[in-house]
């Protein structure tokens, strides 16, 4: 479990993430990003539709706990074990596998936006008390987010993986070594 961070805290590192992982981003071209293999058979438009599931379930989750109700993370008849969220995990890849790369995108930025709105509506007292949410169990709110913090970290360097690896276009390459030149 992290240490205890601060309402502001949490939210900056959500925000160093995921501007860290779309600088990483505007490295790949559109079909860097739609190539298989970058996680297992994923390619980087399933990481990022994974990233914007995984904010969803968090605002489906609060938004329930907000009208009285008491989510059941991380999803009906499934729990934290590692085997549970990999059939989580599958389910969201086969959900959203054949959606186009600009609707994965749009939503992923969508999804975010509204997330952090989300965050930074959350009173600090309530991200930094351990055991205000049912859902959460016995942490605050803030080893969530940080969880969310290190998710986007997660994706970015898989996304460095995929641009070290060679295995990206050479338009992409030529043009990262024009941006290095200038």
């Amino acid at each position: 479990m992290p240490k205890q961070i601060s309402k502001a805290q949490a939210i900056e590192k959500l925000e160093t993430e995921r501007r860290r992982l779309e600088q990483n981003l505007t490295r790949l071209s559109q079909d860097d990003m739609i190539q298989p293999g970058v996680v297992g058979e994923w390619s980087v438009k399933d990481v990022l539709a994974h990233l914007a599931s995984w904010e969803r379930f968090f605002l489906d989750w609060y938004a329930a706990d907000q009208r009285g109700e008491t989510p059941h993370p991380p999803a009906p008849g499934l729990t934290w074990k590692p085997k549970d969220l990999d059939i989580l995990n599958q389910r969201i890849f086969v959900k959203h596998r054949d959606r186009s790369l600009s609707k994965i995108l749009a939503e992923f930025r969508n999804i975010h936006k509204r997330f952090m709105a989300t965050v930074q509506a959350i009173p600090e007292k309530d991200i930094v008390a351990k055991a205000r949410f049912a859902w959460i169990g016995k942490s605050a709110m803030y080893s969530w987010l940080t969880a969310y913090a290190n998710h986007d970290r997660w994706a970015k360097e898989k996304v460095r993986e995929r641009f070290k690896s060679g295995r990206v276009s050479t338009k992409t390459k030529s043009s990262q070594t024009r941006r290095r030149r200038s």
